[in-house]
């Protein structure tokens, strides 16, 4: 397959040589060479199977729209979008592209999500989301901690509790990524823990992303497709 990645920085970089790995050819453009999406064309995305972003907020919204103008396939690891998600979904749906998002393409982190759930499901408990990330990340919460608060407040919600579960963010050095859950009841405290070591776990659920949503339709949630791939 032909990939193209948006984003040449850490994650973006590093997706690019899995790819690579995988036997795929890959073309790669920063922001300032994608300045508001503008190389994105119908002839620099002709041959291309998916295209594959790590930038930010902003020109993500800006690259989907292109890409998904095109009836192209986009996987998107960018967070801190996501007030735009129906928009997006809407248009892969209008013009025959498809779109693959998720605030975390690590296979751990998505074990993460089911065990939030699982762990959740407990009475007498008081959830609590820790985050923690480099300090360029421009959002916070992380996606990802955003995700696991909504999994564990819908869970609740499900059992009759209408109680909030609060998000602490901290943003420390060169942090690829650690994610906390905690249930405190008055007699014990539990902890889920997640630690991103290597931004190769992201790199690689993206790119086995691109290998499935590419010349499909529609949009995908990876949460609900990871198990497919």
């Amino acid at each position: 397959m032909h990939f193209l990645v948006l984003g040449k920085g850490k994650t973006g970089s590093v997706a690019a040589d899995v790819a690579r790995e995988r036997g795929h050819s890959v073309r790669a453009f920063d922001i300032a060479e994608n300045l508001h999406a503008s190389a994105l064309t119908v002839e620099s995305l002709g041959g291309v199977d998916a295209v594959i972003d790590f930038t930010t907020p902003e020109a993500a919204v800006e690259n989907m729209r292109a890409v998904l103008a095109l009836g192209g396939s986009i996987v998107v690891g960018t967070t801190g979008w996501y007030e735009r998600l129906d928009e997006m979904k809407s248009l892969a749906r209008e013009n025959g592209g498809a779109l693959l998002y998720g605030t975390n393409f690590s296979i751990g982190v998505q074990k993460l999500f089911r065990l939030a759930a699982s762990v959740a499901q407990l009475d007498g408990y008081k959830f609590t989301i820790d985050e923690t990330h480099h300090v360029s990340k421009l959002d916070a919460p992380s996606g990802t901690a955003i995700t696991l608060r909504e999994i564990i407040e819908a869970v609740r919600s499900n059992k009759g509790s209408s109680d909030e579960v609060f998000v602490a963010s901290h943003r420390v050095g060169d942090a690829k990524g650690e994610h906390i859950v905690t249930a405190v009841s008055d007699s014990d405290r539990l902890e889920i823990r997640h630690e991103i070591k290597d931004r190769r776990c992201l790199a690689e659920g993206a790119v086995r992303g691109a290998e499935w949503v590419a010349h499909r339709s529609g949009p995908y949630d990876f949460r609900e497709i990871f198990d497919q791939l």
